[in-house]
Protein backbone atom coordinates (compact mmCIF):
# COMPACT_ATOMS: atom_id res chain seq x y z
CA UNK A 1 0.00 0.00 0.00
CA UNK A 2 1.25 3.84 -1.06
CA UNK A 3 2.60 5.47 2.16
CA UNK A 4 1.12 8.89 1.25
CA UNK A 5 0.18 11.45 4.05
CA UNK A 6 -2.54 13.48 2.89
CA UNK A 7 -3.95 16.99 4.11
CA UNK A 8 -7.09 16.81 6.43
CA UNK A 9 -9.55 19.92 5.40
CA UNK A 10 -12.48 21.26 7.64
CA UNK A 11 -15.89 22.10 5.62
CA UNK A 12 -17.39 25.57 5.31
CA UNK A 13 -19.88 26.87 2.90
CA UNK A 14 -17.62 27.69 0.66
CA UNK A 15 -14.74 25.67 -0.51
CA UNK A 16 -10.83 26.98 -0.45
CA UNK A 17 -8.61 27.25 -3.20
CA UNK A 18 -6.48 24.75 -2.39
CA UNK A 19 -9.22 22.80 -1.13
CA UNK A 20 -10.59 22.53 -4.80
CA UNK A 21 -6.66 22.21 -6.36
CA UNK A 22 -6.10 19.18 -4.36
CA UNK A 23 -9.75 17.45 -4.97
CA UNK A 24 -9.09 18.28 -8.56
CA UNK A 25 -5.18 16.60 -8.37
CA UNK A 26 -6.03 13.39 -6.53
CA UNK A 27 -9.63 12.25 -6.81
CA UNK A 28 -10.54 13.09 -3.02
CA UNK A 29 -10.35 14.71 -0.08
CA UNK A 30 -10.87 14.69 3.44
CA UNK A 31 -12.82 17.10 6.05
CA UNK A 32 -12.66 16.22 9.87
CA UNK A 33 -15.60 16.37 12.30
CA UNK A 34 -18.28 17.06 9.68
CA UNK A 35 -21.09 16.10 12.35
CA UNK A 36 -20.68 15.98 15.82
CA UNK A 37 -20.93 12.23 17.96
CA UNK A 38 -23.86 13.01 19.52
CA UNK A 39 -25.83 13.33 15.59
CA UNK A 40 -23.58 10.29 15.01
CA UNK A 41 -25.60 8.68 17.44
CA UNK A 42 -28.85 10.18 16.89
CA UNK A 43 -28.22 9.04 12.76
CA UNK A 44 -27.30 5.38 14.34
CA UNK A 45 -30.59 5.63 16.21
CA UNK A 46 -32.50 6.63 13.03
CA UNK A 47 -30.96 4.09 10.50
CA UNK A 48 -31.98 0.78 13.38
CA UNK A 49 -35.59 2.65 13.23
CA UNK A 50 -35.37 1.95 9.23
CA UNK A 51 -33.88 -1.19 9.85
CA UNK A 52 -36.56 -2.46 12.35
CA UNK A 53 -38.94 -1.62 10.26
CA UNK A 54 -38.13 -3.05 6.74
CA UNK A 55 -37.30 -6.28 8.27
CA UNK A 56 -40.72 -6.12 10.16
CA UNK A 57 -42.14 -5.73 6.85
CA UNK A 58 -39.94 -8.08 5.21
CA UNK A 59 -39.63 -5.26 2.69
CA UNK A 60 -37.20 -6.74 -0.55
CA UNK A 61 -36.68 -3.37 -2.33
CA UNK A 62 -36.30 0.11 -2.35
CA UNK A 63 -37.47 1.90 -5.56
CA UNK A 64 -36.03 -1.30 -7.54
CA UNK A 65 -32.65 -1.37 -5.28
CA UNK A 66 -32.45 -4.62 -3.61
CA UNK A 67 -32.20 -4.04 0.35
CA UNK A 68 -29.07 -6.93 1.53
CA UNK A 69 -29.88 -7.95 4.67
CA UNK A 70 -27.57 -10.12 7.40
CA UNK A 71 -27.36 -11.40 10.93
CA UNK A 72 -25.12 -9.51 13.31
CA UNK A 73 -22.97 -10.60 16.09
CA UNK A 74 -25.69 -11.07 18.19
CA UNK A 75 -28.53 -12.58 15.62
CA UNK A 76 -30.49 -9.93 14.98
CA UNK A 77 -31.52 -9.47 11.09
CA UNK A 78 -30.13 -6.16 9.99
CA UNK A 79 -29.60 -4.16 7.01
CA UNK A 80 -26.11 -4.18 5.46
CA UNK A 81 -27.12 -1.73 2.70
CA UNK A 82 -29.81 0.69 2.97
CA UNK A 83 -30.59 2.68 -0.53
CA UNK A 84 -32.97 6.09 -0.21
CA UNK A 85 -32.73 5.98 3.35
CA UNK A 86 -33.25 9.73 3.80
CA UNK A 87 -36.72 9.18 2.15
CA UNK A 88 -37.77 6.62 4.94
CA UNK A 89 -35.89 8.88 7.82
CA UNK A 90 -36.69 12.84 8.74
CA UNK A 91 -32.76 12.69 10.65
CA UNK A 92 -31.30 11.63 7.47
CA UNK A 93 -33.42 13.66 5.06
CA UNK A 94 -32.36 16.92 7.06
CA UNK A 95 -29.09 15.61 7.25
CA UNK A 96 -29.30 16.73 3.48
CA UNK A 97 -30.28 20.48 4.02
CA UNK A 98 -26.91 20.87 5.97
CA UNK A 99 -25.91 24.18 4.11
CA UNK A 100 -22.24 23.13 3.85
CA UNK A 101 -22.99 20.27 1.11
CA UNK A 102 -24.02 22.55 -1.59
CA UNK A 103 -20.24 23.96 -0.94
CA UNK A 104 -18.70 20.64 -2.76
CA UNK A 105 -20.56 21.61 -6.14
CA UNK A 106 -17.40 23.19 -7.51
CA UNK A 107 -15.73 19.68 -7.54
CA UNK A 108 -17.95 18.64 -10.11
CA UNK A 109 -17.23 21.11 -12.64
CA UNK A 110 -21.01 21.06 -13.47
CA UNK A 111 -23.71 22.06 -12.40
CA UNK A 112 -25.03 19.86 -9.65
CA UNK A 113 -27.31 18.52 -6.84
CA UNK A 114 -28.04 16.47 -4.21
CA UNK A 115 -29.22 12.84 -6.13
CA UNK A 116 -31.79 12.09 -2.98
CA UNK A 117 -34.14 10.37 -5.30
CA UNK A 118 -31.73 9.29 -8.41
CA UNK A 119 -29.41 6.93 -8.41
CA UNK A 120 -29.88 5.01 -5.00
CA UNK A 121 -30.36 8.10 -3.19
CA UNK A 122 -28.59 8.33 0.57
CA UNK A 123 -27.18 4.91 0.90
CA UNK A 124 -25.68 3.55 3.92
CA UNK A 125 -23.24 0.64 4.22
CA UNK A 126 -23.12 -1.71 6.99
CA UNK A 127 -19.87 -3.67 7.32
CA UNK A 128 -19.50 -6.38 9.68
CA UNK A 129 -18.03 -9.87 9.94
CA UNK A 130 -19.60 -12.67 11.57
CA UNK A 131 -20.29 -15.97 10.86
CA UNK A 132 -23.58 -15.44 9.24
CA UNK A 133 -23.27 -11.47 7.70
CA UNK A 134 -23.41 -10.90 4.01
CA UNK A 135 -21.42 -7.71 3.66
CA UNK A 136 -17.66 -7.66 4.88
CA UNK A 137 -15.69 -5.90 1.98
CA UNK A 138 -16.33 -4.82 -1.78
CA UNK A 139 -14.13 -5.15 -4.51
CA UNK A 140 -12.57 -2.50 -6.80
CA UNK A 141 -15.22 -0.53 -8.43
CA UNK A 142 -15.76 3.41 -9.94
CA UNK A 143 -19.05 4.63 -9.02
CA UNK A 144 -20.23 6.21 -12.71
CA UNK A 145 -19.95 2.78 -14.56
CA UNK A 146 -23.78 2.92 -13.32
CA UNK A 147 -24.27 5.41 -16.07
CA UNK A 148 -23.58 2.87 -18.27
CA UNK A 149 -25.80 0.45 -16.82
CA UNK A 150 -28.17 3.19 -17.44
CA UNK A 151 -27.57 3.36 -21.10
CA UNK A 152 -26.27 7.08 -20.51
CA UNK A 153 -23.52 9.00 -20.93
CA UNK A 154 -21.38 9.19 -17.84
CA UNK A 155 -21.70 12.12 -16.24
CA UNK A 156 -19.61 14.00 -13.40
CA UNK A 157 -20.42 12.22 -10.48
CA UNK A 158 -18.94 12.94 -6.29
CA UNK A 159 -19.52 10.16 -3.68
CA UNK A 160 -19.84 11.73 -0.23
CA UNK A 161 -18.97 9.70 2.39
CA UNK A 162 -20.06 10.40 5.85
CA UNK A 163 -18.79 8.11 8.88
CA UNK A 164 -20.78 6.36 11.74
CA UNK A 165 -17.77 4.77 12.95
CA UNK A 166 -14.09 4.88 12.93
CA UNK A 167 -12.83 3.40 10.17
CA UNK A 168 -8.52 2.90 10.18
CA UNK A 169 -6.38 0.78 7.84
CA UNK A 170 -5.93 -1.72 10.35
CA UNK A 171 -9.92 -2.63 10.39
CA UNK A 172 -10.21 -2.94 6.73
CA UNK A 173 -11.82 0.33 5.24
CA UNK A 174 -11.87 2.28 2.14
CA UNK A 175 -9.01 2.24 0.26
CA UNK A 176 -8.64 4.78 -3.71
CA UNK A 177 -6.19 5.17 -5.99
CA UNK A 178 -5.09 8.49 -6.64
CA UNK A 179 -4.96 10.07 -9.50
CA UNK A 180 -7.11 7.60 -10.88
CA UNK A 181 -10.15 9.83 -11.90
CA UNK A 182 -8.12 10.81 -14.91
CA UNK A 183 -7.87 7.63 -16.72
CA UNK A 184 -9.21 7.11 -20.18
CA UNK A 185 -12.42 5.43 -20.83
CA UNK A 186 -11.21 2.11 -21.53
CA UNK A 187 -9.20 1.69 -18.52
CA UNK A 188 -12.36 3.04 -16.36
CA UNK A 189 -14.07 0.13 -17.92
CA UNK A 190 -11.50 -3.03 -17.96
CA UNK A 191 -9.15 -1.39 -15.83
CA UNK A 192 -10.15 -4.21 -12.75
CA UNK A 193 -12.30 -7.14 -12.49
CA UNK A 194 -15.47 -4.96 -10.88
CA UNK A 195 -16.49 -5.99 -7.66
CA UNK A 196 -14.70 -9.20 -7.90
CA UNK A 197 -11.18 -8.60 -7.52
CA UNK A 198 -10.48 -6.79 -3.58
CA UNK A 199 -6.41 -7.24 -4.73
CA UNK A 200 -4.59 -4.48 -3.28
CA UNK A 201 -3.35 -2.47 -5.21
CA UNK A 202 0.49 -1.09 -4.77
CA UNK A 203 -0.73 2.35 -5.59
CA UNK A 204 -3.71 2.36 -3.21
CA UNK A 205 -4.04 4.62 -0.23
CA UNK A 206 -5.89 4.17 3.10
CA UNK A 207 -8.75 6.47 4.33
CA UNK A 208 -8.30 6.41 7.59
CA UNK A 209 -11.40 8.55 9.11
CA UNK A 210 -13.19 8.99 12.76
CA UNK A 211 -16.62 8.87 13.11
CA UNK A 212 -18.23 12.18 12.04
CA UNK A 213 -15.67 12.78 9.39
CA UNK A 214 -16.59 13.52 5.84
CA UNK A 215 -15.00 12.45 2.28
CA UNK A 216 -15.25 12.79 -1.34
CA UNK A 217 -14.46 11.00 -4.09
CA UNK A 218 -14.60 11.48 -8.02
CA UNK A 219 -16.99 8.67 -9.39
CA UNK A 220 -14.41 7.42 -12.02
CA UNK A 221 -11.86 7.19 -9.44
CA UNK A 222 -10.96 3.29 -8.53
CA UNK A 223 -11.85 1.99 -5.05
CA UNK A 224 -12.75 -0.95 -2.94
CA UNK A 225 -13.18 -2.00 0.81
CA UNK A 226 -11.40 -4.07 2.38
CA UNK A 227 -12.17 -6.77 4.90
CA UNK A 228 -11.48 -6.30 8.61
CA UNK A 229 -9.38 -8.90 9.77
CA UNK A 230 -11.57 -8.81 13.18
CA UNK A 231 -14.75 -10.16 13.83
CA UNK A 232 -18.16 -8.82 15.74
CA UNK A 233 -18.67 -5.42 16.64
CA UNK A 234 -14.90 -4.57 16.24
CA UNK A 235 -15.18 -5.38 12.73
CA UNK A 236 -18.23 -2.81 12.01
CA UNK A 237 -17.90 0.11 9.93
CA UNK A 238 -20.78 2.29 9.14
CA UNK A 239 -21.09 5.02 6.20
CA UNK A 240 -23.18 6.19 4.50
CA UNK A 241 -22.86 8.04 1.07
CA UNK A 242 -24.80 10.65 -0.62
CA UNK A 243 -24.54 11.08 -4.13
CA UNK A 244 -24.26 14.70 -5.44
CA UNK A 245 -24.92 14.49 -9.07
CA UNK A 246 -25.19 16.45 -12.37
CA UNK A 247 -26.75 15.80 -16.40
CA UNK A 248 -30.31 15.22 -16.43
CA UNK A 249 -33.25 14.83 -13.30
CA UNK A 250 -34.25 10.84 -13.20
CA UNK A 251 -35.81 10.51 -10.65
CA UNK A 252 -36.62 6.89 -9.37
CA UNK A 253 -40.00 5.63 -7.98
CA UNK A 254 -41.09 2.07 -6.52
CA UNK A 255 -42.24 0.79 -10.07
CA UNK A 256 -38.57 1.57 -11.11
CA UNK A 257 -36.88 -2.11 -12.15
CA UNK A 258 -34.20 -3.44 -11.04
CA UNK A 259 -31.14 -3.29 -13.14
CA UNK A 260 -29.00 -5.97 -14.39
CA UNK A 261 -26.15 -5.45 -12.15
CA UNK A 262 -28.44 -4.88 -9.13
CA UNK A 263 -29.45 -8.10 -8.98
CA UNK A 264 -26.30 -9.59 -9.16
CA UNK A 265 -25.68 -7.39 -5.87
CA UNK A 266 -25.65 -10.33 -3.17
CA UNK A 267 -22.98 -12.28 -4.56
CA UNK A 268 -20.96 -9.17 -2.83
CA UNK A 269 -20.23 -10.36 0.23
Amino acid sequence: MKQFIYPRFTLEEKLTEEQISFFEEQGFIHFEKFISKEKVQELIKAAQDVEDRWAADKREKVNGVPIKYGIDENGKTIVHRFAFLSLHSQAFHELLQDTRIPALFPLLQAPGRIGENEKDGLVLNHYLNTGTSNFTKMGWHTDCLRDVFYGKKIMPMLNVGIYLDDSSDDNGGLRVIPKSHKQNFVKLVFGKKYFVDNTPDENEVAINASAGDLTVHDGRMWHRVALSPHMGAKSRRRVMYVPVISGKYAPKSEESPTQLYQRFSKYVK
